[in-house]
């Protein structure tokens, strides 16, 4: 069998978490099979479209690396790959079973619908459309929905997550497949879009599996082979209580790439949430996630959005990469004081933020201060920080004597890092302190933070010229 996956999402507005990983399961599946990524949009419901989400939906595919062999933009073999523009194809299925009396118009107004729901309701019973079949519908002309004539019955089915599923006759029911407005429902456009572009799985969300009995029935009316099934529980909130939406602080995708995440990270924090390969491994490449994937592997329950867990993994992806493509990768998010620093100084710096970096656009809080001067203020208001419980005990004058003790113990040094280590621990034998005061003191100075990268390295980076002047405006403001 030809693995042929699509990705067929509305363009109603953002991408979130779980539509990308819907995608990203469909496009795993078809690269470690050599097959054929599909992207379709299913554009039929013109009340909720947003106005750009085609575009913004191929957009976020791209930037994360999620290229597809067929769609919209760039056509194929069963284009065209819009729903709006695949009308006639709906026609021609609904005329067919038209002919073999299994559809049918459907002659009630809403408010007749409405009335029939309500009576279920009062008697305790669930809403079935086919209790209300009429005898004698009227010949569909294409102002009044067209609906399924359903057969009932029991199915046994497999789903490539959820493993062997039933039901009974009770959730069939007569479902419309061409609105009033010409349009065809996603109940029936996808079943006929899936068979004429053949299809292999079907990789979709769990909101869609209380339909799918519905869709067995309508692919034995139809005459279709139905492709493999798979279904990809929800994606949970923080608490794991709901399903995550706007409110919990789902965002769009690109936004997380906005934010400086890499796409590699992006990939593996979706794939991993709630799949694994059965190893304690976390972190995996794309080319590892395309040769260990498996639909059996993907668990049945939700899966929680950890964000301190995203960026833990993407700190690790960034720890993985060479100086040199890490620089590379930084190049849109230096600070504006860095232009016209000499690359070899900022590959440095990069080399020294590699292991703290979490997304990249934390690179100019982290690395302005080698590019300008701290500002007096910030190193005034650090040194009286009565939050920082190692140096609030000490008076201005005993930071000062610590200060200006480093200064004249690195004045002679030829600030190697090899040296500047040597000096400062020495230091602290001398002092009797601790390396939380003393260091937290030249720390300040140097830097104007109360956290930097390694001191040893950052001083070295630095340089003693940028170092020693930065030493002797601590201790003027300490003085």
């Amino acid at each position: 069998m030809k693995v042929r996956t699509r990705f067929a999402p509305s363009p109603t507005g953002y991408m979130h978490a779980g539509g990308i990983r819907t995608a990203l399961f469909a496009w795993l599946v078809a690269r470690q099979n050599k097959g054929s990524f599909v992207l379709r949009l299913e554009d039929t419901d013109k009340a909720r479209e947003v106005a750009g989400s085609d575009q913004h939906i191929m957009d976020c595919l791209r930037a994360l690396g999620i290229d597809y062999d067929e769609g919209p933009d760039i056509g194929g073999e069963f284009a065209p790959y819009k729903q709006s523009e695949r009308l006639g194809h709906y026609q021609e299925w609904a005329q067919q079973l038209i002919d073999s009396g299994r559809a049918y118009a459907d002659p009630y107004t809403s408010e007749e619908v409405d009335t029939f729901r309500q009576e279920a309701r009062a008697n305790k019973q669930p809403f079935l459309y086919r209790n209300h079949r009429p005898e004698n519908p009227p010949v569909w002309d294409g102002t009044q929905p067209l609906r399924f004539k359903s057969d009932p019955k029991n199915y046994n089915w497999h789903d490539e997550v959820m493993g062997d599923l039933s039901t009974g006759p009770e959730v069939i029911d007569d479902i419309i497949l061409i609105k009033s407005d010409g349009y065809p429902t996603y109940n029936f456009a996808h079943i006929i879009d899936d068979a004429e572009m053949e299809i292999s799985h079907i990789i979709r969300g769990q909101e869609f599996l209380a339909s799918t009995p519905n869709y067995l029935n309508l692919y034995e009316a139809l005459g279709i082979a139905r492709p493999m099934l798979a279904t990809v529980p929800h994606i949970l909130g923080a608490d794991g209580n709901k399903k995550l939406g706007k409110r919990d602080g789902a965002k769009d995708m690109l936004d997380y790439i906005k934010e400086g995440y890499m796409p590699e990270t992006l990939l593996n924090f979706i794939a991993t949430m709630g799949w694994n390969d059965g190893t304690e491994q976390e972190v995996f490449s794309v080319d590892e996630l395309i040769e260990k994937f498996s639909l059996d592997r993907v668990q049945r329950s939700g899966a929680r959005f950890d964000d301190r867990r995203l960026q833990w993994l993407s700190g690790a992806h960034i720890r993985s990469l060479d100086i040199y493509t890490l620089y590379d990768a930084l190049k849109d998010y230096w600070p504006k004081s860095s232009h016209g620093a000499p690359e070899d100084y900022k590959r440095k710096v990069a080399s020294l933020i590699q292991e703290r970096l979490k997304y990249f656009t934390e690179v100019p809080v982290l690395t302005e201060f080698f590019f300008s001067e701290p500002k007096t203020e910030d190193v005034r208001d650090l040194f009286n920080d009565q939050k920082n419980k190692q140096l609030k005990k000490l008076t201005n004058e005993e930071k000062h004597a610590q200060l200006a003790a480093a200064r004249k113990m690195l004045q002679d040094s030829d600030f190697s890092l090899a040296d500047i280590d040597s000096r400062l621990n020495a230091l602290l034998s001398e002092l009797d302190t601790k390396p939380g005061i003393l260091f937290s003191i030249i720390r300040i100075a140097i830097s104007g933070s109360p956290a930097s990268p390694a001191l040893f390295d950052t001083l070295a980076v630095l340089g003693k010229e940028k170092s020693m002047d930065r030493i002797k405006q601590g201790l003027e403001l300490l003085g």
